[in-house]
């Protein structure tokens, strides 16, 4: 089974990117996890570990995909 992380930091684009993504990735095929980074930054520095520029982004099986641009990770790192 794949693995998906989908990371964001709650901005509009990143909310309407995980509604969308979501919904489309099979489920029987694909775990999936959310990680809002605005509330939770202890994760930034494994999202920039698998290769995370800016949010939204989706990672599957460590491959990263932005999707659109809503903040970079160092926006996010306030």
């Amino acid at each position: 089974m794949s693995k998906a992380i989908f990371y964001h930091a709650g901005c509009p684009v990143c909310v309407d990117a995980e509604q969308m993504i979501l919904d489309y990735l099979d489920k029987s095929k694909t775990t999936t996890e959310v990680v809002h980074l605005g509330n939770d930054q202890s994760r930034i520095e494994e999202a920039e570990k698998v290769g995370v520029k800016s949010v939204p982004a989706l990672v599957i099986d460590g491959n990263v995909y932005h999707i659109n641009f809503g903040a970079s990770l160092a926006d996010v790192k306030g």
